[in-house]
């Protein structure tokens, strides 16, 4: 890495912690996670108890349904519950990060410094990307302590907390491309909601679509490349989609910057 990219990751990265919105959303992943994680956790406490308890005649050892266990019941819902959390909270992290340059015009500085245009967008994704998995890192503790504590083990936690970094990779990857666009963080914010959701789940378009093109868009969509990595299935298949969506996203951020230029 060249000396003028280093500078450029430690200003956006300082940029990004210089922000409250930044504080904003690392302390409200950590508290979200607390309180599904221990609501889940209560629910499946519950059911255990029922199953457990002579008020249904009691359950010997080994006969409790398999569908009642710590990986159906907590960490695969909790999951999901996080991937919503991360599409409401990742574009509030990226809404600035090209659109604050580009109504400030200091994108014009960063144009003719030493920098090429791909190392411009290459610092201010690899910012984006470090606070995102600060962000899950802080989500780490407790559904790591419900894997351990429920003897799934390291390989099921690294498959879920790696589909998580991938998703919220896609997810700022999208938000990045929204804030080049536009010089307003509010539009950016906004359009990277509205994309990231629409992108989340394209099945509900089945119906009006026909089997063939609905299997394309599900394809297209995030949950079903997600979903595997909740269950700690990790798929070549699914690590190339968000590959590809960041590489994608990589491109238009480039694209519109030499557009900016060009105006």
């Amino acid at each position: 890495m060249s000396r003028p990219l280093r500078a450029l990751l430690r200003k956006e990265v300082a940029v990004l912690f210089g922000s409250p919105v930044a504080y904003v959303a690392l302390t409200a992943i950590a508290l979200v996670t607390a309180l599904l994680f221990f609501d889940h956790l209560r629910v499946y406490n519950q059911i255990l108890f029922v199953y457990t308890s002579n008020v249904v005649g009691g359950f010997e050892s080994g006969t409790i349904p398999a569908t009642v266990n710590l990986q159906d019941q907590v960490f695969v819902p909790l999951m999901e519950q996080l991937a919503i959390t991360l599409i409401g909270l990742v574009p509030l992290v990226t809404m600035r990060v090209f659109a604050e340059e580009r109504a400030r015009g200091t994108d014009e500085f960063l144009l003719t410094s030493l920098l090429t245009p791909n190392q411009i967008v290459l610092g201010k994704f690899l910012a984006a990307f470090v606070f995102v998995a600060l962000m899950l890192a802080v989500s780490f503790v407790y559904p790591a302590a419900a894997v351990l504590r429920a003897g799934l083990g390291a390989q099921h936690l690294l498959a879920v907390y790696l589909g998580l970094l991938v998703l919220g990779l896609g997810l700022a990857s999208i938000g990045l491309v929204c804030s080049s666009l536009t010089a307003s963080q509010l539009v950016a914010a906004v359009s990277a909601y509205a994309v990231a959701f629409a992108l989340y789940d394209l099945g509900w378009l089945n119906p009006f679509v026909g089997d063939r093109m609905g299997e394309i868009l599900a394809r297209l969509s995030l949950q079903p490349h997600f979903a595997g990595f909740a269950e700690g299935l990790v798929s070549v298949a699914d690590l190339a989609y968000f590959a590809g969506m960041i590489g994608v996203a990589f491109v238009l951020a480039r694209l519109s910057l030499d557009l900016g230029r060009v105006r």
